[in-house]
């Protein structure tokens, strides 16, 4: 009897450990991407079988957060979602800031703030407010950012760049890894760096 009770005791310890695992995957370079269905500012739903075959960025968002109005008061987000729409690259940019957190915004709400951001993502916001996708993807802070080749494998997970300034002024100078793993493949070269530790404010999940 005692040692059945130690095993469930065991068990029970394990099922508690794994739990923060199975709570937030991640999206990692080299392997598939994460599915996922989500439903824009618009109504629209989005799957990641639509994307088969064609190159897709996911950028996380949070309005009020210092970095993405770094990234969005200077115009570099933009010039860069308008720089590879305009190379047939897909972008769609994501918000899991749940009800009642920072962040959070209804569909209106939403396509209000996209038009006073001057978006140029693929379609509008992404309403991730359950965090299934954030948390699939492993999305930990605003921004961060992915990219998946038409293969529908990762191929970079982490920041936008190597500066975590929240000041703009430092763009010019700062390493910009998205960019600079778009142009590689593109251009079919090899990706430098796939991974770096993402910067910004915490997801609010």
């Amino acid at each position: 009897m005692r040692s059945k009770r130690s095993i469930a005791k065991f068990l029970g310890s394990a099922v508690l450990f794994a739990l923060p695992t199975l709570a937030m995957a991640a999206a990692v370079p080299g392997e598939k991407a994460p599915a996922f269905s989500e439903v824009d500012a618009a109504g629209k739903t989005h799957n990641l079988k639509d994307y088969e075959g064609q190159w897709l960025v996911l950028e996380w968002f949070n309005k009020d957060c210092p970095y993405v109005k770094k990234h969005y008061g200077s115009g570099n987000m933009q010039a860069l979602q308008k720089k590879y729409a305009d190379a047939d690259i897909n972008w769609l940019t994501v918000i899991s800031s749940a009800k009642g957190k920072q962040g959070y915004l209804e569909p209106a709400e939403a396509l209000d703030v996209a038009k006073n951001h001057k978006l140029k993502a693929s379609a509008p916001f992404l309403l991730d407010s359950d965090g299934s996708m954030g948390r699939a993807y492993g999305a930990k802070t605003t921004p961060h950012m992915f990219i998946i080749n038409p293969q529908g494998e990762v191929v970079y997970a982490g920041a936008i760049d190597d500066n975590d300034s929240a000041n703009p002024a430092v763009i010019p100078d700062s390493a910009n890894y998205v960019a600079a793993a778009l142009d590689a493949s593109l251009a079919g070269k090899a990706i430098e760096v796939a991974s770096s530790r993402a910067y910004g404010c915490s997801v609010k999940y």
